[in-house]
């Protein structure tokens, strides 16, 4: 676990629907989609740990040269994070966690990961926690040096242009920090986030059950352009209200005579198969044909599926079916749109 001198758990932040307002208050950072670490150097031993206190400097051996550049009894705070083509790439993250000490090390030579500081916690021994964020952040500025540090800004119009922007560099968000305080380890007082949900128009190609007659979650698929159908994710949390209109909709286009499902019937990516969150167990699901479209609000994609489970908003009617494709969750990238390098000025 961290040294006795460094405060921990990091600070958490609680997730907004607007930025928070007012001259003088807050400061702005862009959210780094990564993973959360703090850089410790305990008395010459090089540690990085993440927010439950787990060591991850075994999987991320390029970051050991921080430490020629982080004092004895010093720690920060801030994101691992892979970058490529100018993008942020949380697939690679997650490639990282590998339990070969081998695929680690040509991994690390192949997407290396680059730490990215947004606070300032011990230096030398000082205690600079205790400082208000201000004073940290000149703190930070003044004796971080070697180190990639995150931009920030006190004006709201620029917090405002990130959460427009940010998405073709991989970010999903604003992190907003009251300043005037210290560092309040594992609380959620001084810091918000805003994140920038987004909708997709999907096709409903099946549902998991929820115990009794009920309709768990809604299986959501979208099309390739050679017409291949592929699954996406799935919704969460369906009220009684939806509850009632998909048991009297999805019954009669439930696919009864597809016992085994494949490429052959249409399929791309299937829903079938094992769960990330099932302990290795099969999630069971019914097929209904590919007729019904709803919008869904996500706030990440993650590969070729939505990260996070999505909400329903309502039915499509006026949309069919084959209009349901990728490249509505894979915009084109605009001259305007900025990339890492242009957050980080390399």
């Amino acid at each position: 676990m961290p040294g006795p001198n460094v405060p921990f758990p990091p600070m958490e932040a609680e997730l907004v629907a607007e930025l928070p307002r007012g001259p003088g208050k807050w400061q702005y950072e862009p959210k780094w989609d990564g993973f959360r670490g703090v850089l410790e150097n305990d008395g010459g031993e090089l540690a990085l740990w993440s927010r439950n206190g787990r060591p991850l400097l075994r999987y991320f051996p390029e970051l050991r040269t921080l430490g020629d550049v982080l004092p004895p009894h010093s720690a920060l705070d801030g994101e691992i994070v892979i970058q490529i083509d100018g993008k942020l790439d949380f697939d690679s993250m997650q490639l990282r966690l590998h339990p070969a000490e081998s695929r680690i090390r040509k991994l690390s030579k192949e997407i290396p990961a680059t730490y990215i500081t947004f606070d300032i916690l011990l230096w030398d021994g000082t205690p600079l926690h205790q400082l208000p964020l201000e004073e940290r952040r000149r703190e930070l500025e003044a004796r971080a040096k070697g180190f990639a540090v995150s931009p920030y800004s006190r004006e709201v119009d620029v917090a405002e242009d990130w959460l427009k922007r940010l998405e073709s560099a991989g970010l999903d968000g604003v992190v907003c920090k009251r300043l005037g305080l210290p560092y309040l380890p594992g609380s959620r007082e001084a810091v918000v986030k805003v994140k920038r949900h987004k909708t997709a128009d999907c096709v409903i190609v099946g549902y998991r059950t929820g115990g009794k007659r009920a309709i768990g979650a809604l299986l959501l698929g979208l099309y390739e352009d050679d017409g291949t159908l592929d699954f996406v994710g799935h919704t969460s949390g369906i009220d009684a209200q939806l509850q009632k209109q998909l048991q009297e909709l999805l019954p009669p286009l439930v696919e009864r005579d597809h016992p085994v499902y494949s490429q052959a019937d249409g399929w791309g990516r299937m829903p079938g198969g094992m769960s990330r969150w099932s302990a290795g167990k099969d999630l069971e699901w019914v097929e209904v044909k590919p007729v019904l479209v709803c919008e869904v609000r996500y706030d990440k994609l993650e590969g070729d599926r939505f990260r996070h489970g999505t909400r329903f908003l309502r039915f499509r009617p006026d949309k069919d079916p084959r209009q349901c494709t990728w490249d509505q969750v894979r915009p084109p990238r605009r001259a305007e749109d900025l990339s890492v390098g242009d957050l980080l000025k390399v």
